[in-house]
């Protein structure tokens, strides 16, 4: 490999990093939108991150968090429930 082949790697590179700055900021805009309209920002990551899974994958991840959920009991009636709850009505 010589130097014009690496230069022009690198200058490919720079490229595609500076495009991937470019996307990531108008992603953040538009959860930014979503937010001055009222959306869940938090719910619509989960929800572009589940819709990315193979729905196998996201049934069986749905079904372990569900168990784990069951055999834990709500979380509401445990001090750090209370405490958390307490937290998000003074953030609002």
């Amino acid at each position: 490999m010589n130097n014009n082949q690496l230069k022009t790697l690198i200058e490919r590179i720079e490229r595609l990093e500076k495009e991937k700055a470019d996307i990531a900021s108008d992603i953040k805009e538009i959860y930014a939108e979503a937010k001055s309209n009222g959306f869940d920002v938090k719910i619509m990551r989960k929800v572009v991150a589940n819709r990315k899974k193979d729905e196998k994958a996201l049934a069986e991840e749905k079904t372990l968090i569900n168990t784990y959920e069951a055999a834990l009991g709500p979380l509401a009636t445990t001090p750090l429930g209370q405490a958390a709850i307490k937290k998000a009505k003074n953030a609002e």
